[in-house]
């Protein structure tokens, strides 16, 4: 899970600045609602909670940032059934997304062994997989107590 701290959202705008992006107002409230967040989000949440603190801001620029954080990895697209795609921060190392469809909460795991699923897909297709990425949709344990 997405842990609620400082030291992230420092750590990305340090990323973000050492690769030459400038540090905007914009960007800055995005990678702070991200950094902090256990819910995947969408653009336009995103865009909602940053204009709070930035009257100024332009939907455009929340994409702009959300492309940039995404192309530096800090950031990991969440697709949604029926909506739209959300962004959560990314894990470190190679995990994959387990979403709750009652809350958007998101979680990560690891362990899958996929190998033998790939590896029959490439004999199958004549394809070389270069990389995979898996996502489950469920219910969330909290979601359950409460219905």
């Amino acid at each position: 899970m997405v842990s609620s701290s400082g030291n992230i959202s420092e750590g990305w705008l340090t990323i973000l600045k050492s690769n030459g992006f400038k540090l905007t107002g914009p960007r800055y409230y995005v990678v702070e609602i991200l950094s902090r967040t256990e819910k995947a989000l969408t653009a336009a949440e995103i865009y909602i909670q940053a204009e709070k603190h930035y009257p100024s801001l332009g939907l455009v620029s929340v994409y702009r940032a959300l492309e940039k954080l995404e192309q530096l990895g800090l950031i990991q697209r969440v697709h949604q059934k029926e909506k739209c795609q959300a962004y959560i921060a990314a894990p470190a190392g190679h995990e994959h997304l387990l979403v709750c469809a009652s809350c958007g909460r998101v979680s990560f795991f690891h362990g899958d062994d996929l190998s033998s699923l790939v590896n029959g897909i490439e004999k199958k297709t004549g394809y070389r997989v270069q990389e995979h990425w898996l996502q489950l949709l469920g219910i969330c344990e909290e979601c359950q107590n409460n219905e």
